[in-house]
């Protein structure tokens, strides 16, 4: 197999995992968005198939278009408890902040693992790091005041690139751009989070500080470590 054959097998066996091992008869799940959650929805869409009852809240536009394919019941968020939110991550540090959003979903993905009662994280080994910020920081920013969020965060240290899709601004399902920020590595997840969230345009933050109930970590030979939040 080739790396990017073993890397798919990886997201393959984390997706596959956490659906087994915390979803159960009647469970509202939900499901996230990317690359990795989606073998999280594959694996549901095979369980509804066998017979299992299901009921999922999507955190993008495009899991609710992957739900529908794979005949997964939808239902509105907050409509009933989250027993359970499995989603992918970008980044991974040692004390499980996280950085997210490369799918431009992080808005909706935050709310859900927010609302959820249990946080699955899903990731292959490659998503560890000792510090996040390698991976750029996306933030959800009214277009209106993209100028003035520009303006900030170049105060807060940071650059940024205006996130493009087939040569226009991407948006994210609620309607707003996506800037990629760097700030380097980043020393204080939540103080960051924080600075930025005070910034009057910014939606919502990348980063996912003391969420993260359960982490499955799976390896090129498709084994799975579970860490839990003690």
């Amino acid at each position: 197999m080739t790396s990017d054959e073993l890397e798919e097998r990886a997201k393959q066996a984390a997706g596959y995992r956490a659906v087994d091992a915390f979803v159960r008869p009647g469970t509202c799940i939900g499901l996230g968005t990317g690359t990795t959650a989606l073998y999280a929805i594959e694996r549901a869409g095979q369980l509804v198939a066998a017979g299992t009852e299901l009921r999922a809240v999507a955190t993008s536009l495009e899991t609710e278009r992957l739900c529908r394919e794979y005949g997964i019941p939808l239902v509105p968020f907050c409509s009933e408890p989250i027993d359970v939110a499995i989603d992918g991550a970008d980044e991974v540090a040692p004390d499980w902040a996280l950085i997210k959003g490369g799918g431009g979903a992080l808005f909706r993905e935050k709310a859900v693992a927010l609302a959820a009662q249990t946080f699955v994280v899903i990731v292959t080994a490659r998503k560890l790091v000792e510090r996040l910020g390698a991976f750029g920081l996306p933030l959800e920013v009214v277009p209106f005041s993209a100028p003035y969020v520009a303006r900030q965060i170049a105060l807060l240290g940071g650059t940024f690139t205006l996130r493009q899709r087939a040569g226009a601004p991407f948006t994210s399902d609620n309607g707003n751009l996506i800037f990629d920020c760097d700030f380097g590595l980043i020393e204080a997840p939540a103080e960051l989070d924080a600075g930025l969230r005070a910034v009057h345009g910014v939606v919502a933050t990348g980063i996912f500080v003391g969420l993260t109930s359960h982490l499955l970590i799976s390896k090129a030979d498709g084994s799975v470590e579970e860490r839990s939040r003690r």
